[in-house]
């Protein structure tokens, strides 16, 4: 079985060990644009605000050790062109310009994503910077070295990881973002309040409801936006991200935004070509539709789904809830599935509540407020979405929700599931028992 890989962060990479441990006599090529792999991209902003000190702890793997399992690894080489009716590609070799032709049984496209390049006047300044891979973060960690203001433009989980780390850091920094709250495809205003607040007590000037207009000036750049101008020596752009799949535009099913639709394993509309990672449309359990959700999670699970079924069907894909997080000034907001807002934006006649409570009892020398919300569809009492918030380490809370909302639980199975109690770790009921008990008293009346 010979066996073409179109990219390898995660979902190729996952892709490739799988293969490789269950078919150890396949003929696996790799194709990577980069000059490294399994890059996590998810550390820059650690990386950059100095707590982690080296780079190269961010990537779990490498091209020797993809070789010593077994692959091919050609590094620096794009995939220009993909024939599938005769199942070639063209390869060009980016450190010399050659081309050449080569044949596969089995493609996957694992190629990932790019971020979005809004059509801003001045967008292509030289102080103008992406973050997505790890030439983009030794990029920025060079010049930030000589910069004293910077501004992140996109205020999502990337931006506002990026404004903590340099605010931490003694830079000046504004985060500007068109949407009026601070990651509020995330969570409702009652959180990001609080995370806005805590942003501004660190010193960051924030750009709210603000569009970005114009990029000038090369010494120091001015944003200049529809309310406020502002000026900086380097400009982060985190707006977002769009999938890598030009090559296959009207050869195989994609979303509108590119994204390549895949059955329950992970095959694309051409059966012998595989999707998987941000170059590809979740299964998105919530909804029980299709959705663009690029999470390092989803790609590795993914991967290992191409590797399972290259073959043959064989393990179907479970979808995802976008369950996600960040820390942000030793604060922890997590969340997972729909947002109250998203919910009614599918029609879904949903309700939330939203409750404040100690992780612990209060008898105990020291406890913890946490902010919690649960999403749940009125007519059949499924739980949709959830988030939490506190200075306490809640994050493994959002996975229990995540885990609710993958085997369609009710508020009413939440409300009552054993939970351990123990009055170091939580109350006689866990808080999210009384927060599913607090949406039953509401769905009550």
């Amino acid at each position: 079985m010979k066996i073409a890989v179109i990219g390898c962060t995660h979902a190729g990479t996952f892709a490739i060990k799988t293969i490789l441990a269950e078919h150890p006599d396949a003929e696996v090529t790799v194709y990577e644009k980069n000059d490294n792999i399994s890059f996590l991209s998810c550390g820059i902003a650690l990386y950059l605000g100095g707590e982690v000190k080296d780079p190269q702890g961010l990537f779990y793997s490498s091209p020797e050790e993809l070789k010593q399992l077994g692959a091919t690894v050609k590094m620096q080489h794009s995939v220009e062109n993909v024939d599938n009716t005769n199942k070639k590609i063209t390869v060009k070799n980016l450190a010399d310009g050659t081309e050449f032709e080569d044949s596969y049984d089995k493609l996957i496209a694992t190629s990932g994503s790019w971020p979005v390049i809004p059509p801003i006047k001045g967008v292509d300044n030289p102080n103008v910077y992406l973050c997505k891979n790890y030439n983009h973060a030794q990029a920025l960690f060079s010049k930030a070295a000589g910069a004293k203001r910077i501004i992140v433009i996109g205020a999502g989980y990337i931006g506002a990881e990026l404004a903590e780390a340099y605010s931490k850091t003694d830079y000046e920094v504004t985060l500007i973002d068109g949407a009026d709250r601070i990651m509020s495809k995330y969570f409702d205003k009652e959180f990001t309040d609080v995370i806005e607040e805590d942003f501004q007590k660190n010193g960051v000037t924030l750009g709210l409801g603000e569009t970005v207009q114009e990029i000038s000036g090369t010494d120091t750049t001015t944003v200049t936006t529809n309310k406020n101008s502002y000026e900086a020596d380097l400009v982060i752009l985190c707006v977002g991200f769009r999938p890598n799949t030009d090559l296959f535009k009207g050869k195989l099913d994609m979303e509108k935004n590119g994204a390549l639709i895949t059955n329950d394993y992970m095959q694309t509309s051409d059966p012998d070509i595989f999707g998987a990672g941000d170059s590809v449309a979740v299964h998105y359990n919530p909804t029980h539709s299709l959705a663009y959700i690029p999470l390092a999670t989803n790609a590795v699970r993914q991967g290992i789904l191409v590797g399972k079924n290259i073959e043959k069907p064989t393990v179907k894909y479970m979808g995802t809830q976008s369950s996600s997080g960040l820390m942000l000034y030793d604060r922890t907001a997590v969340a997972t599935g729909l947002t109250l807002e998203a919910a009614k934006a599918q029609g879904i006649n949903a309700d939330q509540v939203i409750v404040h409570d100690n992780y612990r009892p209060e008898f105990m020398p020291s406890t913890e407020p946490v902010i919690m919300s649960l999403v749940f569809d009125k007519d059949s009492r499924k739980i949709l979405g959830g988030a939490l918030m506190s200075m306490y380490d809640v994050s493994q809370s959002a996975n229990t929700l995540s885990v609710c909302i993958q085997n369609e639980n009710t508020i009413d199975d939440l409300a009552m599931v054993d939970m351990l109690f123990q009055p170091q770790f939580d109350r006689p009921f866990n808080y999210l028992n009384i927060l599913a008990q607090a949406a039953q008293e509401k769905a009550s009346k």
